[in-house]
């Protein structure tokens, strides 16, 4: 129904996707000062192993691969600086190097003889927080091959006092299964500790925008309300100066000045009642109170007060029996809002409007010929000032519909069908039925 340029789809799109590439910026920046605790770490290890303990260990080797990660560190903290956009892919390949150059360590240094080898977990642990849950078990996958190759092949150390440094091959068996074991779990609970935290953000930041729409709705109640207080004196004085007319001899003669003024008087009367129904929902009782009815009337009634003062053509169909239920100006606002949405969407054209409940819920469906919803639209439906119109201060018809639907207890769903846009409002009928009515009910 509505629908936008495709510039602003591309700017809400690439707005959608800066929160992402901000956190692969960040990951791949920690992964850089992770990797100079670790070129720091192995330093220190290999000179205290071969200069304090005195074993001697393959320098040239070892420090030769301490040098190629300390380029391949240098590399990414230079790529983590440019304005292109970081990957989940990238994220992966430095902690294969990691790995890599780990188990290239290990090999020099006994293999799996050497208490280090179960360093390994920390890139598995890294990868679950980084990753996604794909890319962490390429990374688990990459650790164990690395782990059971050292089981194999490595380079033993040369430990004075000890006899030899092979390990029996049921211990070294028991290693590789434990391996396998921590990577496992680490992979599952890492990932389910990160999945409840996101959830729980996501959670925090609907009900902060939950807060700022509802605080949008009462700054627009106080103008539109203190908007009724000033017009209500000036459509009086018109009301007034009309019917003065009225009686008067030149237009009582003219029976076309006669008609305009009858015409003009009407529309003052419809203005009367807007302004009285927004004093009414502001809790100002100029107007009806929320009164009871039933659903066919309630929904053929507004329908056809809608239909008459637009001057618009509906194919309307209702189905279910009939139950009383509390009108009030809320909630014929809000599916007014949807059907002049629909109109503005596709003027000129007949709108198709279906009703239908059962027990527990009404649906309402509305469904236009216009050009359909784009989808960043769709996306953000119910947000303020989706609109594509142009004008300032438009796209606040769906928001507020939105909203007096979430109090209701029901929901606003829109969806793009062949030849147009359709928006189905659903509602809990027992937020509608009278009091005494839900108490029967129990």
């Amino acid at each position: 129904m509505l629908t936008q340029a495709p510039e602003s789809n591309l700017m809400l799109a690439e707005a959608g996707k800066a929160p992402e590439r901000l956190a692969h910026r960040r990951n791949l920046m920690h992964l850089v000062e992770l990797r100079w605790i670790a070129v720091a770490g192995q330093l220190l290890t290999i000179l205290a192993v071969q200069f304090l303990l005195g074993v001697p260990l393959p320098l040239r080797e070892m420090l030769t691969l301490l040098a190629v990660l300390v380029l391949f560190n240098v590399a990414s903290g230079l790529r983590a600086r440019l304005a292109l956009p970081v990957v989940n892919v990238e994220l992966l390949g430095g902690l294969l190097v990691d790995v890599a150059v780990l188990a290239g360590q290990l090999y020099y240094s006994g293999g799996v003889t050497n208490p280090f080898i179960f360093l390994f977990l920390l890139q598995v642990a890294v990868a679950s927080v980084l990753l996604r849950r794909p890319y962490v078990w390429i990374t688990v996958l990459a650790s164990v091959l690395a782990f059971a190759a050292l089981t194999m092949w490595h380079r033993p150390l040369a430990l004075s006092g000890l006899p030899t440094s092979d390990l029996p091959v049921h211990y070294v068996g028991g290693l590789l299964l434990c391996f396998v074991l921590n990577a496992a779990l680490l992979v599952v609970y890492i990932g389910r500790i990160s999945r409840n935290l996101r959830q729980r953000d996501e959670a925090l930041a609907r009900l902060r925008q939950r807060a700022a729409e509802e605080e949008h709705i009462v700054r627009m109640g106080l103008l539109a309300s203190g908007a009724a207080h000033e017009l209500g004196t000036p459509l009086a004085t018109l009301a007034v100066i009309l019917g003065d007319w009225s009686r008067m001899a030149p237009f009582a003669g003219e029976p076309e000045l006669r008609e305009e003024i009858e015409e003009m008087q009407r529309q003052i009367a419809r203005c009367k009642s807007i302004v009285s129904g927004i004093l009414s929902s502001a809790g100002e009782t100029r107007g009806e109170a929320p009164e009871e009815t039933t659903l066919h009337a309630f929904l053929d009634g507004m329908l056809a007060e809608w239909q008459a003062s637009r001057g618009a053509a509906l194919d309307y169909r209702r189905e279910g029996l009939d139950l009383p239920i509390i009108s009030d100006t809320a909630l014929q606002q809000m599916i007014a809002n949807v059907l002049d949405n629909a109109l503005e969407a596709a003027p000129g054209a007949p709108l198709r409007v279906r009703a239908e409940w059962d027990e527990d819920t009404l649906t309402l469906s509305v469904r236009d010929r216009g050009p359909g919803f784009a989808a960043a639209m769709l996306e953000r439906l119910g947000t303020p000032y989706q609109s594509s119109k142009g004008a300032p201060g438009r796209g606040l018809g769906l928001f507020l519909a939105v909203n007096v639907a979430r109090t209701l207890g029901g929901e606003i769903a829109a969806h793009n069908v062949s030849g147009g846009a359709e928006v189905t409002i659903t509602l809990p009928l027992a937020a509608l039925v009278p009091q005494e009515e839900r108490d029967d009910g129990r």
